[in-house]
């Protein structure tokens, strides 16, 4: 008997979009006021029912329109995009989305989201080429044999350097290629295959968990909210090492008792059996580390840091971001000596890797368009405020936090569900005097936290190339999820007081 596989987040967000397009039939259309700041002139433009208004860029403006947000905050640049004026909302004429407009849907969302998608495929390029050259697998085993005797820092480093990647460029999928070159190693420190599944999957997903520069999560998600990415970026490194220092220390416990006895493994039954699935092959050829190796490693991190100092100091935005990646691509080239043919083939595979992912965040924002045009973003955002008018903000927040936990299970995308989210989410931050970027973090470390144990995203993957059961490993994460939910339950609880 066939098993029906769960539905791709492709599928899911078409199926959501069609849903929309229903509902814009359904359900009232409503229309907020709306505030931009214009920098040229240092005021703000109010639009109500497409008529604008130019207002005086002041506190005592936004007072006056009881807008909770920082005058700094706009000047600033932080939030650059329209917010909702509250207690504006008022009922406009229905304007239902037909067939022709659920079918256009996709494609605006495309064209909207050009700048995300060129940097997300950009990024995918250059980590294609990267993988090309063996830079990643050459690291990977010169740490192996560099700790040797000393293992227990190969899962500090391996978890560490993996969060790294995770939490900087949303490293994922890409990581099950390290757990061929990883088990046989874990294995031969009298370690399983489980400490090894762990340091690499962990190690990924908590990095994105608390993503710091990920493209993927922070950037749309932000991006979505109407702030600037930077926003908020302290509070999200402070967490990043907080979750992954507890995950470290955590299979730092396991390893250890299983090293000590071996029957105390929770797959102790699996042994032999998974110590001739990772016998050594000695055809598998992993390149030495040499120096010109170090040096690509090393202008790829490069590339992150530029992009983070250029946002920074400089101002930059996707377009520049973009531009610092291809260029690091052409240079990582070069350094390899890579033939043009095998260039363009290593950056293509690379970016088309990444394709699904371009598509989703182009779907997902179409979904935005057609509930926008349709009029009814806001009249879902009004009955949304209404709820939680008055609700304490701790309450909001982790209420929040536990929401996108369930939410990760139909769309398990990171950047799916920013887009899908966020727009409608983030401006509820408002009515109840939090930041947004509070929301973000919301969604970040609800959605992340959910995906470690996440059937339909990338477990189970993982758990097929050590021949690991998934409720095995349940057994084994559970207690961190539950002590990583506490944590952050306490750092979003104190992010809406401070």
């Amino acid at each position: 008997m066939k098993t029906r596989s769960f539905p791709s987040a492709q599928a899911i967000l078409l199926i959501i979009t069609a849903l929309v397009a229903l509902l814009t039939w359904l359900i009232p259309a409503g229309q907020y006021a709306s505030l931009t700041y214009d920098k040229s002139e240092n005021s703000f433009i109010k639009i109500v029912n497409g008529k604008s208004e130019k207002l005086p860029a002041t506190s005592e403006t936004l007072e006056s329109l009881h807008v909770q947000i920082p005058l700094q905050s706009f000047t600033s640049g932080a939030i650059y995009k329209p917010i909702s004026i509250p207690n504006s909302y008022e009922l406009v004429e229905a304007r239902p989305q037909g067939f022709s407009e659920f079918v256009q849907a996709p494609i605006k969302g495309i064209i909207e989201t050009a700048d995300i998608i060129f940097l997300v495929l950009i990024i995918g390029g250059v980590v294609g080429v990267v993988e090309k050259t063996g830079a990643f697998s050459a690291g990977i085993r010169w740490l192996s044999e560099f700790l040797k005797g000393r293992e227990y820092i190969l899962i500090i480093s391996t978890t560490s350097l993996i969060a790294l990647g995770g939490t900087t460029f949303g490293f994922g999928e890409e990581t099950i290629a390290f757990l061929p070159i990883l088990i046989p190693v874990f294995l031969a420190a009298k370690y399983d295959a489980l400490v090894a599944v762990a340091c690499v999957f962990l190690g990924s997903q908590i990095g994105v968990m608390a993503s710091t520069t990920n493209p993927f999560s922070t950037i749309i998600a932000s991006d979505a909210a109407g702030i600037v990415w930077t926003t908020g970026l302290y509070g999200r490194i402070i967490m990043l090492v907080i979750c992954v220092s507890v995950t470290i220390i955590f299979i730092l416990r396991y390893a250890k008792k299983v090293k000590l006895d071996p029957s105390k493994s929770i797959i102790f039954d699996q042994k032999k059996q998974i110590e001739r699935l990772f016998s050594v092959n000695p055809d598998l050829k992993i390149p030495t580390l040499t120096r010109t190796l170090k040096l690509i490693l090393f202008l790829f991190i490069l590339c992150f840091v530029v992009m983070v100092w250029g946002v920074i100091a400089f101002e930059w935005w996707f377009v520049e971001m973009t531009a610092v990646f291809f260029f690091g691509a052409i240079v990582i080239g070069f350094l390899a000596r890579m033939k043009e043919t095998s260039f363009i083939d290593s950056f293509i595979g690379g970016a088309g890797a990444l394709l699904g992912v371009a598509f989703i965040i182009g779907l997902a924002r179409g979904i935005s368009i057609l509930m926008s045009d349709g009029l009814i973003s806001d009249t879902i955002l009004f009955q949304a405020g209404s709820l939680t008018e008055g609700m304490e903000r701790g309450v909001f927040i982790n209420a929040l936090f536990i929401v996108y936990n369930f939410f990760a299970f139909f769309v398990s995308s990171t950047s799916g569900t920013a887009v899908l989210t966020v727009p409608i989410i983030a401006p509820l931050a408002d009515t109840v005097s939090i930041s947004r970027e509070v929301v973000v973090n919301a969604f970040q470390f609800g959605h992340g936290l959910f995906n470690l144990l996440n059937p339909t995203g990338l477990i189970l993957a993982f758990l097929g190339v050590a021949k690991i059961g998934y409720g095995r490993f349940l057994k084994f994460v559970w207690p961190l999820v539950a002590i990583l939910g506490l944590i952050i339950m306490a750092f979003l609880t104190l992010s809406v007081y401070s």
